[in-house]
């Protein structure tokens, strides 16, 4: 690991909390000295990029120029979700999602594909029309259309999304999810081998939310997934990598913990890549100014990467959106305030201290 420069990283501090009060009216300052978050991730084996929606590339240049920036990779955040891009059992809409291809070519940025199999985001003909009989049939020619079409376009997919749920009794710690309920535990080999079919040169990713914490919980989430993976290596399933989705909580002890660092070191024993795939930090509970929030959250970031970068096991960090916006987050309670300033930039691109934070993380990786 590279040495920790303790005087470079308070003057990048100093400098972050000093330039916060004038961002807001001076823009041009940030950019000035700020390098953007793709080229400082590269030069150190990296790739950084957001979770994106199409309808802001559409319509807001500033989003558009600052995503083409600072990405090396991005996602669509929601529009290749089974009821966006799928909403009717004999129509797929595939225009928001390839104008996202286009702008990411026309950037030079890869791009991941989110999500294939769940248990949420599901459009009403799928329940109310899909059974045990043709289950099958539906779930394996959705991943045909969908990765067919992208192939040698998108680089990784995120095939099987949080799969695992302890709390419903489930052999394995199985989610007792539609896809489950209609096929059994088969569906998850059944969505990995269509979509190695249908992209044999695409990263196949298992993700999930909730192993980030050393709490019993946790502990007993990350044991259930890691026995998953393996189990799936060793029936040939064609997974390559696992995303750990981070969300996070500001200023929360238990948020995460150095088993995580151990984890993710099993992880990469098996064989897989590890992707930080939905990163952001809850900030609903922080009270506060505005800098008292954003060096909160940003002492937050700086623990998180500093903690699974230094495993060398994550080539990959995307955050869940681009700039602030009060919003909620995966951490965030259902009831009570929302997140206020969760990610890595505020509103319009501005720098803040989570900005160079994440930048000084990314630049002292371990190599």
């Amino acid at each position: 690991m590279k040495p920790f420069n303790r005087r470079r990283f308070l003057a990048t501090t100093l400098r972050a909390m000093t330039l916060a009060p004038f961002l807001g009216v001076r823009p041009a300052l940030a950019e000035d000295t700020f390098r953007p978050l793709r080229t400082v991730a590269v030069e150190h084996g990296l790739s950084f990029g957001f979770a994106i929606d199409p309808a802001q590339l559409d319509t807001n240049p500033i989003y558009r120029d600052f995503v083409a920036r600072q990405a090396g990779i991005v996602v669509p955040e929601n529009a290749l979700k089974w009821a966006q891009v799928h909403p009717a059992p004999d129509r797929y809409t595939f225009a928001p999602v390839d104008r996202i291809v286009a702008f990411a070519q026309a950037n030079h940025q890869r791009m991941r594909g989110h999500t294939l199999c769940w248990h949420r985001a599901l459009p009403d003909w799928v329940t109310h029309t899909v059974t045990p009989a043709n289950a099958k049939e539906v779930l394996t020619q959705h991943i045909a259309a969908v990765v067919g079409r992208y192939r040698g376009k998108i680089a990784s997919w995120d095939v099987v999304n949080e799969a695992i749920q302890l709390d419903d009794g489930q052999a394995g710690g199985l989610r007792d999810a539609f896809w489950h309920r209609m096929l059994g535990p088969g569906y998850i080999d059944l969505a990995y081998d269509a979509a190695h079919r249908a992209d044999p040169d695409a990263s196949l990713c298992y993700n999930d939310y909730g192993l980030e914490s050393d709490s019993p919980a946790g502990t007993r989430k990350r044991a259930a997934v890691l026995a998953l993976l393996r189990t799936m290596k060793q029936r040939g399933v064609p997974v390559h990598a696992l995303g750990v989705q981070s969300h996070l909580r500001a200023a929360d002890p238990h948020s995460f913990g150095p088993g995580l660092a151990t984890f993710l070191r099993q992880v990469h024993d098996l064989g897989l890549s590890v992707y930080i795939t939905e990163l952001d930090v809850d900030d609903s509970h922080v009270t506060g100014d505005l800098h008292q929030r954003d060096a909160i959250v940003a002492g937050t970031y700086k623990r998180y990467l500093d903690l699974v970068l230094g495993t060398g096991t994550v080539s990959t960090v995307l955050t869940w959106g681009v700039w602030d916006t009060v919003h909620r987050t995966g951490a965030t309670p259902s009831m009570g305030p929302s997140a206020q300033r969760a990610l890595v930039f505020a509103p319009q691109g501005v720098i803040k201290p989570a900005s160079w934070v994440v930048e000084h993380s990314l630049a002292w990786r371990a190599s």
